[in-house]
């Protein structure tokens, strides 16, 4: 898998997991971590989400597709545009941090929503 170096000497790949739509149905929640994990076992240990992807059930998804491997993983996610101020970023990452459990400071990166 072909990667970039982050700007601190981290490298990433370049090719990612993105989990729209994911986190919505109870149903196929078991088959969304399945999935997200194989794609961390095919090398692609970056996973794009978004706090507004099923409410918060994408993020859901994704910390427990990484439950165990979490410092292998890089994860993007975005915040509500409502959320994207100076004031707001840090609670909406804190509220993902606490409630999604995603988030480490070596390896996430957090974007505002367009």
């Amino acid at each position: 898998m072909r990667t970039v170096a982050l700007p601190d000497g981290k490298r990433v790949p370049l090719l990612g997991q993105g989990t729209w739509r994911m986190g919505e149905s109870k149903s196929a929640r078991a088959r969304e971590v399945v999935a997200l994990r194989l794609g961390i076992e095919l090398g692609m240990s970056l996973i794009d989400t978004a706090e507004m992807y099923g409410h918060g059930g994408a993020e859901e998804i994704v910390a427990e597709a990484i439950h165990g491997q979490r410092r292998d993983v890089f994860v993007v996610t975005k915040v509500y545009p409502h959320n994207a101020s100076r004031e707001k970023l840090p609670k909406a990452c804190e509220r993902s941090r606490r409630s999604r459990k995603l988030w480490t400071r070596s390896r996430s990166c957090a974007l505002p929503e367009k």
